[in-house]
């Protein structure tokens, strides 16, 4: 229990507010493409031989955050492969959340219809009120 407070909180203060799949969605792509961008320019820094411009960096961050991965242009260096694997993780990370966040949507909706549609709760309100007539009727009848 305290550590869906401890989550709770901590979405607050990165969203702002009650944590929605519209704003968490919002944050994971602002901080995947922020990534994606820096990977790429740093790529330029760390292995310039591979990556001898911006756009080159740019397009290899482009395929490596969607999992893509053409092989066209791969780093060479140690701190090449670093940043590569952050970029990676980012990616992977987007693609993870972003269907879990489309599944719960479905989840969520399926469950609404169903209890929409759902006449066991009619039912058991039903059955608890004639329950309890009978009680009252057994506690009223003298001994």
């Amino acid at each position: 229990m305290a550590k869906k407070m401890v989550v709770a909180n901590v979405s607050r203060r990165l969203l702002g507010s009650e944590p929605t799949f519209i704003r968490a969605g919002i944050v994971i792509a602002v901080v995947t493409t922020s990534v994606a961008v820096c990977g790429g320019l740093l790529m330029t820094w760390a292995d310039h031989e591979a990556f001898p411009n911006v756009y080159r960096g740019l397009w290899w961050a482009i395929q490596t955050v969607t999992t893509v991965g053409y092989g066209d242009v791969v780093p060479t260096t140690v701190a090449g492969r670093a940043i590569g694997a952050v970029v990676m993780l980012a990616g992977i990370g987007f693609l993870s959340v972003l269907t879990a966040s489309i599944v719960a949507a479905f989840t969520e909706t399926a469950r609404r219809q169903f209890e929409e549609h759902d006449p066991t709760d009619t039912k058991l309100d039903e059955i608890s009120a004639r329950l309890a007539a009978l009680e009252t009727a057994l506690k009223s009848q003298p001994r």
